[in-house]
């Protein structure tokens, strides 16, 4: 037994290492069958990941999935809460191994290598949240994040995802993403892709962001140009 409690914390301290080496964005371009250029990019947040493909130089949205991941040794598992491209995949669960560097994470017997990004830093808001309410006219209205009708957002140190589906209905709303920054309060998306409307590529968002009891106040216009004052909480 002696022998055994070494090896066990050995493997403990090396999976919590992989795991943390993870966290962050992470990158792969390929070309289509018309030879356009694509960019993945994937996000993993403590126990939530997700990937979305995007034509680089026009914005065109292509494909996005996501869900739930644990690192375990060198096999990967994630469970599928939405995919654009096959909604029966919704609720199924797919290992695969990987081989995990500082700066490179492969997929075994695949020729995608994902290349870093970032990992984690300096976002604030860095990690999963899900839309918890809203406040207008001066009243909260709050939501109950439990439900399978879900609207989450991923955040690494530069990069962002909202993602809104149902996990009952297998349904897919809509997507968009890009790169954040958080400075003195204010909060900055740079829109790359959005499934709903490719012309919002390439626009600039200003928003106000406080973190109040641990919820994050997100206020400011929306793309459509309405007032907002969204409440998201940290996924747990």
């Amino acid at each position: 037994m002696k022998k055994i409690i070494p090896f066990f914390i050995c493997a403990l301290f090396s999976f919590v290492i992989h795991a943390q080496n993870v966290i962050g964005a992470w990158e792969a371009f390929s070309n289509s069958e018309n030879g356009d250029r694509l960019r993945s990019v994937v996000i993993f947040a403590d126990g939530y990941q997700v990937i979305a493909t995007y034509d680089v130089a026009t914005g065109k949205f292509i494909y996005s999935n996501g869900g739930t991941w644990k690192l375990e040794g060198d096999v990967m598992t994630e469970k599928v809460e939405f995919d654009t491209g096959n909604s029966e995949r919704v609720g199924t669960e797919t290992s695969f191994k990987v081989i995990i560097s500082e700066n490179e994470i492969k997929i075994v017997d695949s020729p995608l290598k994902l290349k870093r990004i970032d990992s984690g830093l300096p976002g604030k808001l860095q990690g999963a949240w899900l839309m918890s309410g809203r406040i207008r006219d001066g009243k909260t209205q709050l939501r109950d994040t439990s439900r399978p009708r879900k609207t989450m957002k991923i955040l690494s140190g530069t990069r962002f995802q909202w993602i809104a589906y149902n996990t009952e209905t297998k349904q897919f709303m809509g997507t968009g993403g890009g790169t954040y920054t958080t400075r003195n309060g204010e909060y900055v998306e740079n829109i790359d892709f959005f499934s709903r409307d490719d012309s919002k590529a390439g626009l600039s968002l200003k928003f106000n962001y406080e973190l109040i009891d641990g919820k994050w106040h997100h206020t400011g216009l929306s793309s459509k140009g309405n007032p907002i004052h969204e409440i998201w909480s940290v996924r747990e």
